[in-house]
């Protein structure tokens, strides 16, 4: 099973840590890839029009202003660099050690800026969405999805695809629609239902921490992981297309 998430927009600064060694990060044929999307970031980032090719209001100066040193910022594991609702309820922190290990080998996070990274990556935090036109780069979901094609198809392989990402990190890398199930979440209003991003994000979260910690073995088919959100959720299945992949609905009660 492989597990795909979106980063966090908020990142939380490590205090101290080691310095980024790019050349250290899961899939290493990204190398130059990255060292490209990082020097491009570290110059706009110094540039008068930083906010607005970066799409930073004012009160995020500070984490702008980071960019521009990031080789030399303090790194911590992805999983404690992200931070936000989804992450916050997948809870690496309170897993046992076997679960985090299991964590570290399933989850892949797809990056702006790193273009995809293991759960265990030592990176520093920083500011940079998929949406960007960065100059020298392009629109990073295009530069990435050429980037990432080869290495991904080859971690993937033989494995479930669980797709949490949004929209705009799953334009950089569509796996195989067969092997792959993205995951939608509803709540039921007044009958209908309805996409609320919050518990859409929270839901993922939840999802991701509970085909970690469950017992038995991972589900290594669409089906066997409907059946395994169906122990939390009510959950259905709709098939894949030539477009889409399965697509795997939760639906949450009206009183959530």
């Amino acid at each position: 099973m492989l597990i795909l998430l979106p980063p966090s927009e908020g990142k939380t600064r490590p205090e101290t840590g080691p310095v980024l060694d790019p050349d250290a990060l899961h899939f290493p044929e990204l190398s130059v890839a990255r060292k490209e999307v990082l020097a491009a970031l570290m110059e706009i980032s110094a540039a008068p029009d930083a906010h607005a090719v970066l799409g930073a209001g004012a009160s995020l100066a500070a984490e702008v202003q980071r960019n521009t040193v990031l080789e030399s910022e303090p790194c911590a594991p992805a999983h404690r660099i992200y931070s936000g609702v989804l992450y916050d309820a997948l809870g690496y922190a309170t897993l046992t050690p076997r679960q985090q290990a299991a964590a570290d080998d399933a989850v892949v996070v797809i990056s702006a800026l790193w273009g995809a990274i293991g759960f265990s990556d030592a990176i520093p935090a920083y500011r940079l969405s998929m949406g960007t036109n960065l100059p020298g780069c392009g629109r990073l979901a295009a530069f990435w999805k050429t980037a990432l094609a080869d290495p991904l198809g080859r971690h993937s392989e033989g494995r479930l695809v669980v797709d949490c990402r949004s929209s705009t990190y799953a334009a950089a890398w569509q796996p195989p629609q067969q092997h792959t199930a993205a995951v939608n979440v509803f709540q039921v209003r007044n009958g209908e239902r309805k996409v609320v991003s919050h518990f859409a994000k929270h839901t993922r979260g939840e999802l991701a921490r509970h085909l970690l910690t469950r017992g038995g073995a991972a589900p290594s088919t669409a089906e066997e992981l409907r059946s395994a959100a169906a122990e939390k959720w009510e959950a259905e299945l709709v098939p894949p297309t030539d477009r889409k992949p399965w697509q795997l609905n939760l639906i949450l009660p009206e009183d959530r």
